[in-house]
């Protein structure tokens, strides 16, 4: 069974992916900051981090940057899923290392259709 970590603050946000996550098939892991989900990942990579950018602690890019210096990063995609939906946003995700990018609000065909396209379903 494919793992993935979901990272936001909120927890409405968490349970929400979550359901999502679980009808996809998938082991769902959660932290409600980034450097909760570095810990995580530092202990065992998952094959996917469902990333809010705006969080306490260490934000979603902060988190993102560190992740791809993990040994054996390549293989785990990521799909930021938050608010800030501008183009600067996007690209910056994108060059940071993200593989996917997904606006809040989201519903279950959003995430299904993006995990489709990182090829994670």
């Amino acid at each position: 069974m494919k793992s993935c970590l979901v990272v936001d603050d909120s927890r409405v946000i968490r349970m929400v992916a979550r359901k999502i996550l679980e009808e996809l098939g998938f082991e769902v892991l959660e932290a409600e900051d980034g450097k909760i989900a570095l810990d995580a990942c530092e202990a065992k990579l998952p094959d996917a981090v469902l990333l809010d950018w705006n969080m306490p602690v260490m934000d979603g890019l902060e988190f993102l940057k560190a992740l791809r210096q993990l040994p054996g990063n390549e293989a785990v995609k990521v799909v930021f899923c938050t608010t800030e939906n501008d183009l600067a946003h996007i690209q910056e995700a994108i060059a940071s290392g993200a593989d996917e990018y997904i606006m809040k609000p989201f519903d279950s065909e959003i995430v299904e259709s993006k995990f489709v396209q990182v090829g994670l379903l």
